[in-house]
């Protein structure tokens, strides 16, 4: 009997632990103004401590459901796309509490900053400068604003005059020099001025809203009602204008963000409680830090686009080492060739950087090793030899074995506006590209050198960031679309999912040891990660 009751007593304190793990929780429902459950909306919750903030999407029955939430103060807020709510705030919850907030959406606005890139372009009369700010042109295919961002956050959100918009061009010029010299002359700038004056200024030609015009409503998307089941974590950042390029893990749990703003910085972050440290990138200019990259030794990896350097950061002294390449010096300053894109770096601890062109640099020796120009994604497989991307129209992918520096290119077949981006090898030495200009997501088999293309659903996908997570399926965040994607790469399936903000532009996704998919949303200023309801643990939900 005292074994039994030893036992029962064992089984009892395991249970309590079990449940004192899951946290508070969050549940309710969203009703349209008519009365009748709303499907897709984004219900918010931040923690008023932490800054930390879960969005989650109501489901077809209008329910929601927020889990394993630390005890705490919260503000909830409703995200809805021409509807609105009011906010509330201190939701204050115990640890184990739970709670129901239902919510009526009234009829709102639908804003132009609300809008996907694509559905801008497609409303947005042509006006002079238009080309500037959404391309093509006869010289590149992206326009000059949209390399770091779209319309919305910059544009669309702020009314100005013709002076205060010829401030603001003129300013990008001079602070980006290194990127858009060459790009943005005297009169491209006048241009892009004329636009923003006539769509953003204080006599728009615009109307008031984009659902006034008889367009808007065929441009809209829908959703499956399996893609309400994605959960996004996010972190805010301690200024604004950081520009956050990617959210990379270190071996610790950390995350390091890259800062392509003008603040000069590389930021970690602590997920569990939303600290954020900051670390000076020291320049007159800005650094353009493009890449962050925790190596297998604990060094963190910069490229820095905008003086043509990689830098080696090491946690534990807090001290940057940079090394400038002297490729195709420009004048003035300016970078001509050999901007520092994407880093990567081996078990060897030799560094690959993609860019105009591909570098390797051994820190051993100090020296700079050049390859093809230019490449965009860099990715190192098992073996060490570093595979890349071309962003052209071939979008040709390509291999430089790590021992005898021999480059092969291989061409996908079937389109000739590829513009292949990101690139990731799985466990089993499949290598996956991103398609921007195609559309899809590419496969090849380095052991048949056979290619396999997967197109993606909707009017423009341009797949962008990319990664793979633990089945094999490819996870793509849609540029024009402001869509996340899951490619089943067993079945070919495409799931698209909303994502919670206008003006997507995540560059890189990085899967953490927790499943977690990392992102970071510069023009938003902020880092998240995402994973699927029912498919991560509690404690990988929370961030514990």
């Amino acid at each position: 009997m005292q074994r039994l009751s030893q036992f029962l007593r064992l089984i009892g304190a395991i249970g309590f632990l079990a449940s004192a793990a899951h946290g508070a929780t969050i549940t309710g429902t969203v009703k349209g103004p008519d009365g009748a459950p709303f499907k897709g909306a984004f219900v918010q919750a931040q923690n008023a401590k932490t800054r930390i903030t879960v969005n989650v999407l109501s489901h077809k029955d209008g329910s929601y459901r927020m889990e394993d939430l630390p005890g705490g103060a919260y503000e909830l807020r409703i995200r809805a796309i021409g509807y609105q709510a009011d906010p509330r705030t201190g939701v204050t919850l115990t640890a184990n509490q739970a709670t129901s907030q239902d919510w009526v959406l009234r009829p709102g606005t639908v804003r132009w900053r609300d809008l996907s890139f694509y559905q801008g372009e497609k409303l947005i009369p042509n006006i002079r400068g238009k080309e500037m700010i959404f391309g093509p042109t006869a010289t590149f295919r992206d326009a000059p604003c949209q390399i770091c961002h779209g319309f919305q956050s910059r544009m669309a959100s702020t009314t100005r005059d013709a002076a205060g918009w010829r401030d603001r061009v003129d300013y990008m010029r001079s602070r980006m020099h290194y990127l858009l010299a060459g790009m943005v002359n005297d009169e491209q700038a006048e241009r892009i001025t004329s636009f923003l004056t006539a769509a953003f200024g204080e006599d728009s030609v615009l109307p008031k809203s984009p659902a006034d015009l008889p367009e808007y409503k065929s441009l809209t998307r829908t959703f499956d009602d399996d893609a309400m089941n994605i959960v996004y974590v996010e972190y805010d950042l301690p200024g604004p204008n950081r520009m956050p390029w990617s959210a990379a893990p270190d071996k610790a749990g950390n995350l390091w963000m890259p800062y392509y703003g003008g603040a000069n910085k590389i930021g970690k972050l602590d997920p569990e409680t939303g600290t954020v440290h900051e670390y000076d990138v020291p320049n007159p200019n800005a650094v353009g830090i493009h890449s962050a990259y925790p190596g297998p030794d604990g060094n963190v990896w910069l490229a820095e686009f905008g003086i043509n350097k990689v830098g080696k950061f090491d946690p534990k002294t807090e001290s940057l080492t940079e090394y400038a390449d002297a490729y195709a010096p420009g004048k003035e300053g300016l970078v001509v060739g050999g901007g520092k894109h994407t880093v990567r770096v081996g078990s060897d601890g030799v560094a690959w950087s993609s860019g105009a062109p591909l570098s390797r640099f051994d820190p051993n020796t100090g020296k700079f090793t050049h390859f093809k120009d230019p490449t965009y994604g860099v990715e190192l497989d098992k073996d060490g030899n570093c595979w890349f991307t071309e962003y052209n129209a071939a979008g040709k992918i390509g291999r430089i074995d790590g021992k005898t520096l021999e480059e092969k290119s291989w061409a996908p077949p079937g389109s000739n506006t590829v513009y292949s981006r990101r690139i990731q090898i799985d466990s089993d030495g499949i290598v996956w590209f991103s398609q921007s200009g195609a559309g899809q997501i590419g496969r090849f088999d380095p052991k048949t050198e056979t290619f396999k293309n997967f197109p993606l659903p909707g009017p423009n996908p341009s797949p962008y960031a990319m990664n793979l997570d633990r089945n094999h399926d490819v996870w793509y965040s849609s540029e024009y679309l402001d869509e996340v994607g899951r490619l089943n790469t067993t079945t070919g399936k495409v799931t698209e999912y909303p994502f919670p903000h206008s003006e997507i532009t995540s560059r890189e996704y990085f899967l953490d040891s927790q499943g977690r998919m990392w992102y970071a949303t510069p023009a938003n200023n902020r880092i998240g990660y995402f994973y699927l309801a029912g498919q991560t643990s509690a404690a990988q939900a929370s961030g514990r």
